[in-house]
């Protein structure tokens, strides 16, 4: 029989409402877990009172009859997530024991439904990295190891720790932020689910900003199924965001039939790169003939514009990183450098921002203002966004042409080790996003999901990428995909 913890969402939502088990009794389970995982350094913060209390009233909706889906569910939120009353520092130094007075718009949505915060999770400072090796906090543990090997692995990032906890059912599924592939990179390094859905499906608001016109929150979970209730309790119109959608939130469980038959799924030539590995060349091509098994046409597209993806995504989002964090400053909230004897504010805010920041933080800020700078506005950021159009078009042109999903691998390589990329050319790291942040440019929805295991014993991803606002039949597609695959494979214990 599985422990609680192991459980997921449906599993845990069917037991609640049997009345097998509390959804006290699955928090405790959840927090004495996290408790015995202090190795893999994915909770930032644990908020056990909280927890329990949440659990307690969530015990009495369900006794009164009133469950919504994510009742009773004990998850993990990305440090980037501002949190009423709760530390929120987006694993920044600058950000210093800062404690929001509001709560960001999802999870006010998830604490309505009834979902139970088990805590904050560790991930790369403002979201820039894709290893969880840049936080305030110190890298999160991938509890993953490769076959005959006591290595340290990355989870991947930013939500690094979202993905660890949940690949190490330390909670039953977290939530993550996802701009240039930070949900879904993460996910195929843990043998999890990761969802980033179309640019405004869910609210910005109260989310620590990285890249506005990029950054999308979604869920990281154990399964399709999943990713499916727990993205619907996540979205919502919100007026409070300018750029959230009023499209209609509709039943993406519901949509879950794994019937695909008819369906024409697109292969992009330009994915195919120079130097990828042969075994994720070859689990794409068994991802694409067991979508031709369950009824699918499997069709040859091209994507153009896609080998231009990276340098416009470190054009425009390092711009975007610029404008958002010159907020940090010292004055108002967070951290502040010390004062010397004659120091004016220009000093203050100097030092304040070079000791507040890490080194990725600062390359990408100084990046991003030389770009915006008198000059260079035109040869790189107006470019850059000129080239995002015409990335956009591609998939525009591909889907008016009858594709329904375009299917991709998630990442280039199986995850790595700590450090093994961190004394590299910061380039190295970089490439790590190269089927991901076409995504994020164009503003689709794309989901990543577990494929199988490289040689090394380390599971690899796949990803399906959908037209915009169509979530669920996206989220069917990957439902037949998951179900053909049958990956279930979990890492065993070290911690």
């Amino acid at each position: 029989m599985k422990e609680l913890t192991e459980l997921t969402i449906s599993e845990v939502r069917k037991g609640l409402q049997e009345r097998e088990f509390t959804s006290v009794e699955v928090t405790k389970d959840c927090l004495d877990s996290i408790t015995s995982s202090d190795q893999l350094n994915a909770f930032s913060t644990v908020t056990a009172d909280i927890a329990l209390e949440q659990a307690k009233n969530s015990d009495k909706r369900i006794f009164e009859g009133d469950a919504p889906n994510m009742c009773g569910v004990p998850i993990g939120v990305k440090d980037l997530f501002c949190t009423k009353g709760v530390k929120t520092q987006a694993a920044s130094r600058i950000l210093q024991d800062f404690t929001p007075e509001y709560e960001s718009t999802v999870t006010q949505n998830l604490w309505d439904d009834g979902a139970i915060m088990l805590g904050k999770l560790n991930m790369d400072e403002f979201a820039m990295g894709s290893s969880n090796e840049t936080s305030v906090y110190g890298a999160a543990i991938n509890p993953w190891r490769a076959s005959d090997s006591d290595k340290f692995l990355t989870p991947g990032g930013s939500s690094g720790g979202s993905a660890a906890a949940v690949a190490a059912d330390l909670c039953i599924a977290a939530i993550g932020t996802d701009t240039g592939g930070s949900i879904r990179q993460p996910a195929a390094f843990t043998g999890t689910v990761g969802i980033k859905p179309t640019y405004g499906r869910v609210s910005r608001w109260g989310v620590v900003a990285f890249a506005s016109s990029l950054d999308q929150a979604g869920p990281m979970t154990k399964s399709v199924r999943d990713a499916s209730i727990l993205l619907e309790a996540m979205a919502s119109h919100d007026l409070k965001d300018s750029t959230s959608s009023a499209q209609s939130i509709p039943n993406f469980e519901a949509a879950l039939n794994s019937n695909i038959k008819g369906k024409r799924i697109g292969l992009p030539k330009e994915y195919r790169m120079e130097g990828m590995s042969e075994e994720i060349e070859k689990l794409w091509s068994q991802g694409a003939e067991m979508l031709k098994d369950a009824g699918a046409h499997v069709i040859d597209i091209n994507l153009p514009h896609t080998k231009y993806a990276l340098p416009v995504y470190y054009v425009l989002a390092p711009a975007e990183a610029s404008s958002n964090l010159a907020r940090y400053d010292g004055v108002r909230y967070g951290f502040r450098a010390l004062s010397k004897t004659g120091d004016g504010i220009e000093e203050m805010y100097s030092r304040t921002r070079f000791e507040g920041f890490g080194k990725e933080v600062q390359r990408r800020v100084m990046i991003g203002t030389y770009v915006l700078s008198a000059g260079f506005y035109d040869a790189y950021y107006r470019k850059a966004q000129r080239v995002r159009t015409l990335i956009k078009q591609d998939f525009d042109n591909v889907f008016s042409d009858g594709i329904d999903a375009i299917l991709t691998p998630a990442t280039p390589s199986e995850a790595f080790s700590i450090g093994e990329m961190t004394d590299k050319n910061p380039i190295e790291m970089y490439l790590n996003d190269i089927f991901t942040v076409t995504v994020n440019l164009a503003g689709l929805p794309g989901v990543s999901v577990p494929a199988g295991l490289s040689k090394n014993g380390l599971p690899l991803g796949l990803q399906l990428i959908g037209r915009p606002w169509e979530e669920g039949d996206l989220l069917n597609t990957a439902f037949a995909l998951e179900k053909a695959l049958q990956f279930s494979e979990k890492p065993k214990k070290w911690w």
